[in-house]
């Protein structure tokens, strides 16, 4: 089982390393981070720790 770190995206600290070293930076983190701002995930229902 992948290392998840974002349930509702589905995406693994492994995604997040490739990303960070193929643009010098995450833009998954970003993505992340603005759906997170405007309402798009789903934290409480999909994370086995509901955050």
């Amino acid at each position: 089982m992948k290392d998840l770190v974002c349930y509702c995206f589905g995406y693994s600290a492994g995604d997040i390393k490739q990303d960070f070293l193929l643009n010098g930076k995450s833009l998954i983190m970003e993505k992340i981070i603005q759906e997170k701002k405007f309402g798009g995930c789903q934290c409480a229902t999909k994370n086995p720790k509901s955050r």
